[in-house]
């Protein structure tokens, strides 16, 4: 084996040497080849798809391929540009699956504002509610009011609330200050947390979006300090991931920074230790030829997020 090794090793390095960036990968792996739902088990993914779609028919094509190969039952979904596009995902994603059935929703009507979104697999899940959205008159702490959804699946009743909170800002929060893009999403998370507390304490909940702001910060600069100081109710099952320190596992390469984030309540918490839960970030650019580049040029920006709970 050894010998064999040495004799192959050259014409390895003459193919990588001279792969060019869009050239197939020696693995010759694409997005096609993506897992993470599974038989028996309730996925939901967190997708930012930035100003869907970028490059119109290539990114429906795109989105769709990796939607039915990361197979989860529901994608929230963020900065869905256009309406006429998103409904033709969902028909073409029907089309290529012939086994089960999707429907779309979109917040904003026919406006051409990035809005809040989600595609559901409701031939496993029964839709409770459609989504709905809250908090519509808190513009400040909300330029996107949360898209909230009710769905059954085996028998458990889910609430997922999808967000897109302001971007931007210096790292600091000017306490007080509703012109602080800190402030902002503080503001925001604060009246999340009330939210759930009064209207789905007993549920199972799981809260969802791109938050444009990272775990880690310090507490006294931490947005999410108001779950992450209260883990008898909440968890941010993606912690592990924010706290990476290859930095790998991260949504938004960009920056870069994790800012796409998964939260539960204690409802869900002995479902996310069973062994066939999961979070996971899902690199997409890994299965592209041409890597990120490739993949920011045609699709988005932010790396998709997605939980797989196992339900007894």
């Amino acid at each position: 084996m050894k010998k064999l090794l040495i004799l192959l090793f050259p014409l390895i390095f003459w193919v990588c040497a001279e792969k060019s960036p869009y050239t197939p990968s020696i693995t010759q792996t694409t997005i096609d080849d993506i897992q993470f739902g599974l038989s028996g088990t309730f996925e939901v993914a967190t997708w930012n798809i930035e100003f869907f779609p970028k490059q119109f028919n290539t990114t429906v094509e795109n989105v769709r391929r990796v939607m039915l190969a990361i197979d989860a039952e529901v994608y929230a979904l963020q900065e869905i540009s256009n309406r006429s596009y998103f409904y033709q995902l969902i028909d073409e994603i029907n089309e290529a699956d012939t086994v089960e059935t999707w429907v779309g929703f979109r917040a904003g009507g026919s406006s051409t504002w990035g809005e809040l979104a989600y595609i559901i697999k409701t031939s496993v899940v029964e839709i409770v509610q459609e989504p709905y959205e809250r908090f519509t008159s808190e513009w400040s702490a909300f330029p996107r009011a949360p898209y909230i959804l009710e769905v059954s699946y085996e028998g458990e009743e889910i609430i997922v609330i999808n967000n897109h909170l302001k971007c931007c800002g210096n790292g600091t929060i000017d306490y007080g200050n509703n012109n602080d893009e800190e402030y902002r999403r503080l503001r925001a998370i604060q009246l999340l947390y009330d939210y759930i507390n009064d209207v789905f304490q007993d549920k199972n909940v799981i809260v969802v979006g791109d938050f444009n702001d990272e775990l880690q910060d310090n507490p006294e600069n931490n947005i999410f300090w108001e779950f992450i100081d209260d883990p008898a109710q909440f968890q941010f099952t993606d912690m592990g991931i924010a706290q990476d320190p290859t930095q790998r596992s991260w949504s938004y390469p960009l920056w870069p920074s994790h800012l796409d984030h998964i939260l539960i309540n204690d409802e869900l918490f002995d479902e996310f230790l069973l062994t066939g839960s999961q979070i996971k970030t899902i690199r997409i650019d890994d299965y592209m030829d041409g890597g990120f580049s490739e993949y920011d040029m045609t699709t988005s920006d932010h790396r998709p997020v997605g939980i797989r709970l196992q339900f007894d």
